[in-house]
């Protein structure tokens, strides 16, 4: 992925810490929109035999006048249904997608989707079109799995403002790849040079103060959770 100015000029506008809100009730409105803006689960869809089943935020999101957001869309694959990854369910599945960019206020998109192999054509597809989709002025991120930066790139060429990689649940070589961040190595994908995405409960050091700070938090979000992420990046 190339860094063009429309690529720097999107991401640029965003603080440097995001901090995810996930499906629960969630309040921010303490937080200081010049320092963290909020990735919110606006949709979770799932993908089953041949269907689309789209599922909107259901819990209330309290936040602060001029905060920055980013919508998030959580797909998933039935396990026993198996999708069939059609051309009409990846039209409806690229509508519901770039449909997000109409919520009020959001000018920013990220897709989280934990593609298996098998599924990365299809996924590479929607990415293309969402983008295609989406106005020149709103972002498009998605979240990446930490192999997927690392040993395993194949998202360098896509149509994509930044890829996050997900440095917390790790499975498989998460041990390497976290033995191989504090020895100073970087990830070999462009695309996940720009931000990381960590959790509350699963702190990490050595990260560069640079790049964007992506947060989850498995539990509430509250004004000290966030004053003890902000503290280390003042």
């Amino acid at each position: 992925m190339s860094r063009t100015r429309a690529t720097a000029a999107r991401t640029e506008r965003l603080p440097r810490v995001m901090l995810w809100a996930w499906e629960r009730p969630t309040d921010l409105r303490f937080i200081n929109p010049k320092e963290a803006g909020v990735a919110f689960l606006a949709r979770t869809i799932r993908l089953r035999a041949g269907e689309v089943e789209m599922r909107p935020r259901l819990q209330p999101l309290q936040l602060p006048d001029a905060v920055s957001v980013m919508a998030v869309a959580r797909v998933e694959t039935d396990a026993v249904n198996k999708p069939t990854f059609s051309a009409q369910q990846r039209e409806k599945l690229d509508g519901a997608i770039a449909d997000m960019a109409t919520l009020p206020n959001v000018s920013n998109i990220q897709i989280d989707f934990d593609a298996t192999q098998s599924e990365r054509a299809f996924y590479r597809d929607v990415i293309v079109d969402v983008r295609r989709r989406l106005p020149e002025s709103v972002s498009l991120s998605i979240t990446a799995l930490a192999s997927w930066c690392t040993s395993d790139d194949w998202l360098s060429d896509l149509p994509i403002d930044e890829a996050v990689p997900m440095l917390f649940r790790m499975a498989g070589d998460g041990k390497e790849i976290a033995r191989r961040l504090d020895a100073g190595d970087d990830f070999i994908s462009p695309a996940c040079r720009h931000s990381y995405g960590v959790s509350t409960d699963e702190p990490r050091s050595g990260l560069s103060s640079a790049r964007r700070l992506f947060v989850f938090n498995p539990d509430p979000w509250t004004a000290d959770a966030v004053r003890k992420i902000m503290e280390p990046r003042k």
